[in-house]
C-alpha cells in the first residue's frame, strides 16, 4: 500500500539540529523540576538592548506592520551598507544586499540559488551543525575537509586548493568560528582568498562572530581584500550574537547583484521579507554603533577566561584556546579511550553529562569533530561556574 504520508527524500534524510535537540532537551527537564544548567544554547544570554527595542515599537506606531520588499526595506538596507563600508571596509549598492529571516535563513538561500545539483561545497570541520544539510537541501554535495586542533582548527590555502574539484562551487569560511572560536589571520585569508579567485571558486563568509573576538585578534572580511576577492565573496551575517537578537530573526547577506536578485525571487515566494518590526529593530541595531555591545563582550571575556582556566584545569581534556565566539571546544580523546565501549564518541560522554551530572554540551559529532563537545559560555557566570565544576567532577570520576 502506498504511503501517503511519505516524505520528500531529500528532507527525510535531514538530520534534526543537535544544539536545538539539546536545548529543547535541557529546557524539558527544567520544566520537569530538574536543576540542568544548559551550556548548549548558540546565543547571548542578554536582553536585546533598549533603543533597539524602542525602535521597534516606534516602527510599529508608525504602521510598520505590512508587507515590505522581499529582500528587506529601503532603511534596513541602507543600514546595512553602511554598516558594510564603516565596519567592514566594502562598498555595496543597495541591489547588491538582500536581507532575510536571520542569518539561517540567508545561508539557505545563498546555497539555493547558486547550487545545481552536484554541485560541491567545500566545508572545513569542525563545522557549524547545518551547513552540510543545507548544502543537501539545495542538491549540493558537502566536501568536508577536516581541520585539526594543532593547525588551530583553520584550514590553509593548499588544502583548500587540494580539495576543489570539476565540481567544487563554494567554499564556506567561518570566522570567528562556530564550534571553535577559530579566527583566521589576515594572510591566511588571503591566501585562501587567492586559490578563490585563481580557481573560480566562491567563498560564503559566514561573519556572524564578527564583533566577539579577544586577545588582539581581528575579524577580516575576505571582500575587503580587493575588487576581484569582492565578486567571489558572499557575505553572510545577521543581527543575532552581536546585538543578542536572535529571535527577532533578521539576517543578511551581500555579494553579486545576480546573485542577490535571485536570493529575492526565491524569497518572495518563500517567506517574503522579515517581520517589519523586526527590521526596525535591526535597522536601529545597525546603524547605533557598538557602545551597547561592550558591556556584553566584556561579559564574556571573563567567562572564557573562566571556561578556559576550568578546562585546561582538567585531566585528559585538551583545547585550542578559542580566540572568538562564545564557546569552547575542548577534545576529550584522553577521557574516551580509556572508557572503552561505554560511550559512543561526544555523544555518550554528552548523555552521561546530562543524565548523572545535569549538564548539557553538545556532542561534536553534531560539527564533524565526534572526540569534542561544545560549551557555550553565553550563560550567567555563576551557572557557568556551577557548570564547569560539574563537568570536572564527572571528567574526574572517568578518569579513575
Amino acid at each position: 500500500m502506498t504511503d501517503i504520508h511519505r516524505l520528500n527524500p531529500v528532507v527525510d534524510r535531514i538530520e534534526p539540529s543537535a544544539t536545538i535537540a539539546i536545548t529543547n532537551r535541557a529546557r524539558e527537564l527544567k520544566r520537569a523540576g530538574v536543576d540542568v544548567i544548559s551550556l548548549s544554547a548558540g546565543e547571548p544570554d542578554f536582553d536585546t538592548p533598549a533603543h533597539i527595542i524602542e525602535a521597534a515599537f516606534a516602527g510599529v506606531k508608525a504602521g510598520m506592520t505590512r508587507y515590505t520588499p522581499a529582500d528587506g526595506s529601503l532603511e534596513l538596507k541602507e543600514a546595512i551598507a553602511a554598516k558594510l563600508k564603516r565596519e567592514n571596509g566594502v562598498d555595496y549598492a543597495l541591489e547588491e544586499i538582500a536581507a532575510s529571516c536571520g542569518g539561517k535563513h540567508t545561508l539557505h538561500n545563498i546555497f539555493a540559488v547558486i547550487l545545481a545539483p552536484g554541485d560541491e561545497v567545500i566545508i572545513p570541520a569542525p563545522y557549524w551543525v547545518s551547513y552540510p544539510e543545507q548544502v543537501r537541501l539545495a542538491g549540493g554535495v558537502p566536501r568536508v575537509i577536516e581541520a585539526g586542533a594543532g593547525d588551530g582548527f583553520r584550514i590553509t590555502a593548499e588544502m583548500f586548493e587540494e580539495a576543489i574539484g570539476e565540481r567544487t562551487r563554494a567554499l564556506v569560511l567561518n570566522s570567528p568560528s562556530n564550534p571553535t572560536g577559530a579566527v583566521y589571520g589576515r594572510a591566511e585569508i588571503e591566501a585562501l582568498v587567492e586559490v578563490a579567485v585563481r580557481r573560480g571558486v566562491l567563498v560564503v563568509s559566514d561573519e556572524v562572530y564578527e564583533h566577539i573576538l579577544y586577545d588582539g585578534a581581528a575579524q577580516i572580511s575576505p571582500a575587503s581584500l580587493s575588487a576581484e576577492a569582492r565578486e567571489h565573496v558572499i557575505v553572510a551575517n545577521s543581527v543575532s550574537k552581536t546585538y543578542a537578537m536572535t529571535g527577532w530573526r533578521v539576517g543578511y547577506a551581500a555579494g553579486p547583484a545576480k546573485i542577490m536578485r535571485a536570493m529575492a525571487r526565491l524569497q518572495s515566494h518563500q517567506s517574503q521579507n522579515p517581520a517589519s518590526p523586526s527590521q526596525a529593530a535591526a535597522t536601529a541595531a545597525l546603524g547605533g554603533g557598538l557602545d551597547c555591545v561592550r558591556p556584553m563582550l566584556a561579559a564574556f571575556t571573563e567567562r572564557r577566561a573562566m571556561t578556559i582556566g576550568a578546562i585546561e584545569s582538567m585531566p585528559g581534556l585538551s583545547l585550542a584556546v578559542p580566540r572568538g565566539a562564545f564557546y569552547a571546544f575542548p577534545d576529550a580523546t584522553e577521557v574516551l579511550r580509556p572508557a572503552g565501549s561505554r560511550f559512543e564518541g561526544s555523544v555518550g560522554l554528552c548523555a552521561h553529562l546530562l543524565d548523572e551530572y545535569k549538564v548539557a554540551c553538545v556532542p561534536g559529532e553534531a560539527f564533524g569533530a565526534p572526540t569534542c563537545f561544545r560549551i557555550s559560555f553565553a550563560t550567567a557566570t555563576d551557572a557557568l561556574r556551577e557548570a564547569l565544576d560539574r563537568i570536572a567532577r564527572a571528567i574526574g570520576a572517568l578518569r579513575r
